[in-house]
């Protein structure tokens, strides 16, 4: 807290009239992206899809091209999750909210029968989440030399093959 109070230019006991904790100015700050980066704008077309199909396209799409604007935060709290609880909380907030939209995108494969029967909704939301992971994002972009189209477009058909029933 001291270096942030530092960097900003006020002092700790003005930073921690904000946020009590390091974890609350952690979720402020990724709290703060999203809001500046207009997340809820993002994912509007897979809120509004019309199929469980579209959507899980539209939330790949959302999550996928968000992944390397927020990047460097990620790096960030990845590096500190192991020795601060603080920073992990903060993470794990993060990659929850990145579950919720699994689960409305599997939920909605689900309601037009589009899952595979051999997958309840849990498992499914499961594998898309991971497939999602910012870890592989930066295995296949950052690692394997992958555009950010192809790597969209490849989890986006992987996902489908994943989840979706064959026809």
């Amino acid at each position: 807290m001291t270096d942030i109070a530092k960097a900003v230019g006020i002092s700790r006991q003005a930073l921690y009239l904000h946020f009590p904790t390091r974890a609350e100015l952690l979720i402020a700050t990724t709290r703060h992206i999203d809001s500046i980066k207009d997340v809820d704008a993002r994912l509007a077309d897979s809120r509004a899809a019309t199929s469980g199909r579209a959507r899980l396209a539209s939330f790949i799409s959302a999550w996928g091209s968000y992944i390397p604007e927020i990047h460097g935060l990620s790096v960030a709290l990845r590096s500190m999750c192991d020795n601060d609880a603080e920073a992990a909380a903060a993470w794990d907030g993060r990659m929850q909210a990145v579950r919720h939209g699994c689960v409305a995108a599997v939920g909605a494969l689900a309601a037009d029968k589009m899952l595979r029967a051999d997958l309840n909704e849990d498992m499914a939301t499961d594998l898309l989440w991971t497939l999602l992971s910012v870890e592989n994002w930066e295995h296949l972009v950052r690692d394997c030399g992958w555009s950010q189209a192809e790597y969209e477009g490849q989890i986006t058909r992987l996902s489908e093959a994943a989840l979706l029933v064959k026809n």
